[in-house]
């Protein structure tokens, strides 16, 4: 099961960075051209139940994995591969998700459509950054996992 998890996990990653990528781009189209923010909410919404999906996946395999018995370790901070999915995945990506979720909360509650696709845009394009720096892509030699 948790060999299951942890594929989900991984390719639930790429849903999750298209559907940030379009809401980013539909925000900041309908942010420049003055739209109003039906479509840009959708987008967002999905973005953001993908993300808290992700996130419960990830608590699941960080505690069944026992990542959380490695915190105060001698050689947590000095163990690439141990610091990384110990402390700086789960650290970054509830910064990540939790930037998204205010972006997408702040904005539902404005009433400027301008406004609104702006703060969208802003918050998930940070997101976006902090999310792609924190997956543990093939080619990072330390913590290389599998496209999929």
């Amino acid at each position: 099961m948790e060999t299951g998890l942890i594929h989900l996990h991984s390719t639930l990653r790429w849903v999750v960075l298209i559907l940030m990528i379009v809401a980013i781009a539909k925000a900041f189209s309908a942010w420049r051209s003055k739209q109003a923010f039906g479509g840009t909410r959708k987008l967002a919404l999905y973005a953001m139940i993908t993300l808290h999906l992700q996130l419960v996946l990830g608590l699941v395999l960080y505690f069944s994995r026992g990542w959380h018995q490695k915190w105060g370790q001698e050689n947590m901070m000095s163990d690439t591969l141990t610091r990384f999915f110990t402390m700086e995945h789960l650290v970054v990506m509830i910064l990540a998700i939790a930037l998204a979720t205010i972006g997408y909360s702040g904005a539902k509650r404005m009433s400027d459509a301008i406004k609104q696709n702006r703060r969208v845009f802003i918050y998930y394009i940070i997101a976006l950054i902090l999310i792609l720096s924190s997956i543990p892509w093939p080619f990072r030699e330390a913590l290389g996992r599998d496209w999929f």
